[in-house]
């Protein structure tokens, strides 16, 4: 098999655009996990911020 017919065949394998759709498919899928857990943290953190506050609030009163 020569070269030319080697890239050919490889132009023609959909195998390989199949693995990348779901590359795509799994990386969208990481980045909304990511933005989702990016809001959860904040909210935590924020939730968190009020209970330090309420404790120091009732242990100086």
């Amino acid at each position: 098999m020569s070269a030319y017919q080697h890239c050919l065949a490889v132009l023609r394998d959909e195998r390989a655009a199949t693995a990348v759709e779901y590359g795509l498919i799994i990386a969208m899928i990481v980045i909304a996990m990511i933005a989702a857990l990016q809001g959860f943290a904040n909210e935590t953190i924020a939730m968190w911020g009020y209970v330090e506050t309420s404790v120091e609030n009732a242990t100086t009163a």
